[in-house]
């Protein structure tokens, strides 16, 4: 965690602090929920449900073949953690639903404890291994989906020389628009399925992912 020098206050980690990036999760996790998330099935479970936005712990052993028994274990720890509620508006009351709960690692802060950083490494590369296997999904499919989403799907880098003021004022500004559409999306018209459905004007929806990646490069020579 933060040493003798550096307080959460004042610290450069961009998800806490007085400097916290805007539209960031509220919750920041400390060293024994990250230790606690870092678990292969609890990470796979977690994507299951951000990428369906709500199931049950039958419909996750089903997807990642284990047992109910072991989804259902895995999901209590994860609700004991913070990391996923109950849906209360799905089901019938015979099988709980879960979605999840957003949630920001302090990484800088974390890893200045030397325990702390194989959780870490575990964390930052199934979330690499999640990112590429969901934008290769799309993209094997994208030349016969539907026109209207290609249109409104979007895959671009863009590489330029910058100050670290310059870089943070564009990271703000990127954050500040996914804020901004975020808020607007929670106070629109639900979709009667959470995975796929319409809206009340029979717009078909769906679950949407965003990747926003702002950092310097390491060259090496």
């Amino acid at each position: 965690m933060a040493d003798d020098k550096t307080s959460a206050h004042d610290s450069p980690d961009p998800v806490i602090g007085k400097d916290a990036m805007p539209g960031v999760a509220s919750r920041a996790l400390d060293a024994r929920a990250m230790k606690a998330f870092a678990h292969p099935l609890r990470m796979a479970m977690y994507s299951f449900l951000t990428d369906r936005g709500t199931a049950t712990a039958t419909s996750m052993a089903q997807h990642l073949n284990e047992s109910t028994g072991q989804t259902s274990y895995h999901l209590r720890q994860l609700e004991k953690h913070g990391f996923v509620e109950e849906d209360t508006g799905r089901g019938s009351g015979r099988e709980r639903w879960w979605k999840p709960v957003g949630f920001a690692v302090p990484t800088y802060e974390l890893s200045q404890d030397e325990s702390n950083r194989p959780a870490i490494q575990a964390l930052f590369q199934t979330t690499l291994n999640q990112r590429a296997q969901a934008l290769g999904r799309w993209l094997s499919v994208e030349n016969h989906a539907d026109p209207e989403w290609v249109r409104a799907s979007i895959d671009s880098s863009s590489t330029r020389t910058m100050t670290a003021r310059q870089a943070r004022a564009l990271s703000e500004e990127l954050m500040s628009v996914i804020e901004r559409h975020e808020q607007a999306l929670d106070h629109a018209e639900p979709a009667p399925d959470a995975l796929s459905g319409q809206t009340a004007d029979g717009e078909e929806t769906r679950r949407v992912r965003l990747y926003l990646s702002v950092f310097p490069l390491v060259i090496e020579d």
